[in-house]
């Protein structure tokens, strides 16, 4: 039996990499320390639904103060990813068969903590036909028959190896989001994202939008992986072209020293001229701080979202 908690364990396809140094986190990346009674509770529900969370498999910064409230991102189909990006703290290897009783499982935990905003993600399961489709479908199916009012934002894998109905299965169960990350620039795919190809993912993002236009359809990067700020305008333009809605950029930070090397960190100011240039290429919604996470904050920034798409019907 693997055991997770062990690097070179989890991470084999990173274990012979040279190691890349960790620098210093600066003053403006502070994170909550995990605790509290909120905490306690939020871990306790997970734990006795056996559900795993990206939060936790991620390393997420943010675990403390989310949890603190009662928020905590599914990860559906495991805790072992098919796929070995450079950037990702998720184990890599080979799956465990899907567990049917898991969409049952995380809906009665979204009841449990009261959510009224739930993110559901998961690992990539390229060894399944659909990739994982009718069981993210099911997943929001349980989910909205228990807890009828609550938003559902899914972000998915890229489904890559899918025939096209597996999107659609996706789609058809209605998500009030659909969130697909696109991560970084195209030139570093390559070494960040093995496996992903670029404009297949925006493909997918597009036709979300093809195949139910009332979906909201959300995307993210990470900068300081060694993009510049040219390449960076570029996606946002590529996002827009593929009608995305809401776009999300935060600062990678490095799981490991066999993980990818920190390139810099971005300051504040330069989030805040992503955010106004991302605004005047025409998003609904735009995220872009150092601790911004496709998950933080995600159901104030639904309610922004969905206000902002009102207003500007308001207008036509």
């Amino acid at each position: 039996m693997r055991d997770l908690k062990i690097p070179e364990q989890r991470h084999p396809e990173k274990a012979h990499r040279p190691d890349n140094a960790q620098p210093k986190k600066p003053s403006w990346i502070r994170v909550k320390a995990p605790g509290g009674e909120g905490y306690n509770e939020t871990r306790r529900i997970i734990r006795e639904h056996k559900l795993v969370t990206v939060c936790e498999e991620a390393g997420c910064p943010n675990a403390g103060e989310c949890w603190s409230q009662g928020h905590a991102t599914m990860m559906i189909m495991g805790d072992i990813c098919t796929r070995g990006c450079t950037f990702c703290n998720i184990a890599t290897g080979r799956p465990s068969t899907l567990d049917a009783f898991e969409p049952g499982r995380v809906a009665d935990a979204v009841q449990k903590l009261g959510l009224n905003h739930v993110v559901i993600t998961s690992v990539d399961r390229d060894d399944l036909d659909d990739g994982g489709a009718e069981h993210f479908a099911q997943t929001i199916r349980a989910v909205r028959h228990r807890s009828p009012e609550t938003t559902i934002e899914i972000l998915t894998p890229d489904f890559l190896k899918c025939a096209p109905d597996a999107l659609e299965a996706v789609v058809a169960a209605r998500p009030d989001v659909f969130n697909h990350n696109l991560e970084t620039v195209p030139g570093l795919y390559p070494e960040v994202r093995p496996g992903a190809r670029y404009f297949h993912s925006l493909r997918l993002l597009q036709r979300v939008k093809e195949i139910d236009p009332s979906i909201f359809t959300k995307s993210g990067i990470m900068v300081g992986l060694g993009e510049n700020r040219q390449s960076v305008m570029q996606v946002m333009d590529d996002m827009r072209a593929a009608d995305v809605d809401f776009l999300t950029i935060g600062q990678y930070l490095q799981p490991t020293p066999k993980h990818h090397a920190v390139d810099r960190f971005v300051t504040p100011e330069e989030f805040a001229g992503y955010e106004k240039a991302a605004y005047g290429k025409g998003f609904l919604m735009v995220s872009a701080t150092p601790l911004t996470r496709s998950s933080y904050h995600a159901g104030d920034d639904f309610a922004r979202l969905r206000a902002n798409r009102e207003a500007k019907l308001a207008k036509v």
